[in-house]
């Protein structure tokens, strides 16, 4: 039996160490839109006092995973790239919203806004590979 489309990023993120550890929650879940929110930590800053880059990024990839599985195939990865637009500091809590959900065949394309209540922080793109294998 193949899983709800909006249930499905609830089950991804349960089964992910990763992103519970950085402390992601699930804002918004809709078919082809997945928004997610974190705080930023004082384990999460680089030598220069503010957020490791990785952050930003981990937290656009975890909306963009998620986002890029609702339509119901197992997605992965195939090439993601950002771009870091303002510094963040410890306490600040950001969004990564997918903006973009375009499918094509087997491929998909998705580009996501990471922000700081309304400041654009970073862009990320990527291009996922869907599987023929169903979310159950």
């Amino acid at each position: 039996m193949e899983l709800e489309g909006t249930k499905i990023p609830y089950k991804m993120l349960s089964q992910d160490a990763y992103s519970t550890w950085l402390g992601i929650e699930i804002l918004e879940c809709e078919i082809g839109k997945v928004k997610v929110g974190m705080t930023i930590r004082k384990e999460m800053l680089n030598s220069m006092d503010k957020a490791h880059g990785g952050i930003s990024y981990s937290l656009a990839d975890t909306a963009f995973g998620f986002t890029a599985n609702t339509h119901g195939k197992y997605a992965v990865s195939i090439e993601t790239s950002i771009n870091h637009i303002e510094a963040l500091n410890e306490g600040d809590y950001i969004t990564a919203a997918a903006t973009v959900d375009v499918l094509k065949t087997k491929v998909g394309f998705n580009i996501v806004e990471v922000k700081r209540g309304d400041d654009l922080v970073a862009l990320f793109k990527g291009v996922v590979y869907r599987t023929s294998k169903d979310w159950a």
